[in-house]
C-alpha cells in the first residue's frame, strides 16, 4: 500500500505536486459510487468489465488490456459532487503510477491525487480535495507486466454542487437520492392490512411479480407514454413531446434532459462499446438538466439503428426494472398494497422520477400517508390508494406540460372505484380521450 502524505511525481508529462492522507478516517463521507456506470479504456475480457468495481461484490474485478498504458477506469457519479476520499482495491495487477482525476463533462480533467511509488494492496486516499461529476483512476505505469485491475474503485464524498442536478421534473437515478424500501413502515403482513374489495387475486405475494401482472403494468404505462398497448413495439420510438425534457424515447419515456436517457445509453456503451449511440454520449452529457438538442444531429436516426440490436432492448428493459420497477414494486410491497397498487406507484416513478421531491414520487407518497395509514400500518388500503391517487394528481398538475390527469383519473382510479385492486382482467380505461382494453 502507499506510504502516508505520499507525494505525487509527473505522469503524462504534467508537473504534480497533491498530497492526501492515506487510510485516515474517512466516516462522514458518503459513497457515491456504488451502482454508477462506469468504463474504462479497455477489457481483457468480457467478464472483467469496468462495472465489476462498483458493483459492490469483493470478488469480481475490472481488468485491462494486458502490457499497455496508458489505461484509465471512469466512473459517472451522476451529478457534481465534491470528491474527499478515493479506495482502490488492487488485484495482483496494480498501479505503479496512477492519478486520480475528476472531471465536470468526462472531457476536461482535473488530477487530484498522484504517485508514481505505488505498490498494489488497498491504497484508501482520503481528504482529498476536488469536484466532479466523473472519477477516473488514471494509470501511465504497471507495477506488473499485466495491465491493471482493480476488485473495488469507491468514490467517496457529499452531496452534489448546488444548481448541478437536471431541472426537468423526472430526474433519473443519476440524480436521485436513493429510495430506502420500508424505512417508515414495516414489512407488510396481510393480517394487517385492510383491503376494501373482495381479495381473490394474487395479493401482496405476488403482484406485480407476476409476470402476466408485469405485462399488464407495460401495456397500461404504454398507453400513456406511446398511445399503444403494444409496448415492445416502443423501443425505437424516439421525438421531442415539447415538455421541456428533450428528446424522450424508448420503452417507458427515457429522456435527454433527465438524465435517465444518458445512463441508458451509457449502460449500452459498457455491454457494446462501438454501437451507434456511444458517438452522442459527450452531447448528452452536456444537454443533460435541459431541452437542448445541442450536438444531437442524427441521434433520433441512431437510436431507431440501435433498437434492431438485442443487447439494446436488454438494456432498456435492465434500466427500466432499476430505475422504475424493482424499487417501486419493493416500496409498495412495503407499504402492504397489491397488484394495482404497486403499478400506480410504478406509474408515478416513471413520470416523477423515485427521488424525495414535493412533486418526485417520495413527496407523492409522503403526502397520501400524511391523509391515509397504508395497509401496513393497518389502514384501508382502498382509502390509502385513494389518497395516494389524489396527491399524484395534484402534482402532475403543477406541470403544464402533464395537466392532463387522465392516466390516474380514468384509468387507476377507476380501477380502485371498481375495487379491482389485482388488476384481474378484462381492465378498460381511458387515457388522453383514447379508449383500451385488456382481455
Amino acid at each position: 500500500m502507499i506510504g502516508a502524505l505520499a507525494a505525487a511525481g509527473a505522469l503524462m508529462a504534467i508537473p504534480l505536486v497533491v498530497w492526501a492522507n492515506v487510510g485516515a478516517e474517512a466516516a462522514t463521507d458518503t459513497l457515491l459510487s456504488q451502482g454508477r456506470p462506469a468504463t474504462a479504456s479497455s477489457v481483457e475480457s468480457e467478464e472483467l468489465s469496468a462495472g465489476n468495481t462498483v458493483d459492490g461484490d469483493g470478488r469480481t474485478r475490472w481488468g485491462s488490456e494486458e502490457g499497455v498504458d496508458p489505461q484509465w477506469i471512469a466512473v459517472d457519479l451522476g451529478a457534481v459532487h465534491p470528491v474527499t476520499r478515493v479506495r482502490l482495491r488492487w488485484e495482483t495487477a496494480y498501479g505503479k503510477a496512477y492519478e486520480i482525476q475528476t472531471s465536470p463533462d468526462g472531457e476536461n480533467w482535473k488530477t487530484i491525487y498522484g504517485t508514481t511509488s505505488g505498490d498494489g494492496g488497498t491504497d484508501d486516499l482520503t481528504r482529498l480535495s476536488g469536484e466532479g461529476r466523473f472519477v477516473r483512476m488514471y494509470g501511465s505505469a504497471r507495477g506488473t507486466k499485466w495491465g491493471y485491475s482493480i476488485f473495488d474503485f469507491e468514490v467517496y464524498g457529499t452531496g452534489p454542487t448546488a444548481g448541478d442536478a437536471p431541472s426537468a421534473r423526472k430526474p433519473g437515478r443519476a440524480s436521485q437520492a436513493p429510495l430506502v424500501i420500508g424505512s417508515d413502515v414495516p414489512r407488510p403482513s396481510r393480517s394487517a392490512a385492510t383491503r376494501t374489495a373482495t381479495p381473490t387475486g394474487s395479493g401482496v405475494g405476488t403482484g406485480l411479480a407476476d409476470p402476466a401482472k408485469k405485462d399488464i403494468a407495460m401495456q397500461l404505462v404504454s398507453s400513456a407514454e406511446n398511445s399503444s398497448l403494444d409496448w415492445k413495439a416502443q423501443y425505437r420510438y424516439i421525438e421531442d413531446i415539447g415538455d421541456g425534457r428533450g428528446y424522450t424515447a424508448g420503452i417507458i419515456g427515457f429522456c435527454s434532459g433527465t438524465g435517465d436517457m444518458l445512463d441508458l445509453v451509457e449502460a449500452y456503451t459498457q455491454r457494446v462499446p462501438g454501437n451507434p449511440l456511444a458517438p452522442f454520449l459527450p452531447a448528452l452529457r452536456k444537454v443533460n438538466g435541459s431541452a437542448s438538442h445541442a450536438g444531437l444531429d442524427g441521434f433520433p436516426a441512431a437510436w431507431a439503428k440501435a433498437a434492431a440490436d438485442p443487447q439494446f432492448t436488454k438494456a432498456q428493459d435492465d434500466e427500466r426494472d432499476r430505475v422504475y420497477f424493482d424499487p417501486a414494486v419493493a416500496q409498495a410491497k412495503a407499504d402492504g398494497v397489491g397488484a394495482l397498487g404497486q403499478f400506480a406507484y410504478y406509474d408515478a416513478m416513471v413520470m416523477h422520477g423515485p427521488g424525495p421531491d414535493a412533486d418526485s414520487f417520495g413527496g407523492i407518497r409522503k403526502a397520501a400517508m400524511a391523509k391515509a395509514r397504508p395497509p401496513a400500518q393497518g389502514g384501508s388500503e382502498s382509502a390509502y390508494l385513494t389518497a395516494f391517487l389524489d396527491a399524484r394528481a395534484a402534482a402532475m398538475r403543477t406541470e403544464a406540460a402533464h395537466s392532463d390527469t387522465s392516466r390516474v383519473d380514468t384509468a387507476q382510479r377507476q380501477f380502485l372505484q371498481q375495487g379491482n385492486l389485482d388488476l384481474h382482467t378484462p381492465l378498460t380505461w381511458k387515457v388522453y380521450g383514447e379508449s383500451y382494453r385488456i382481455g
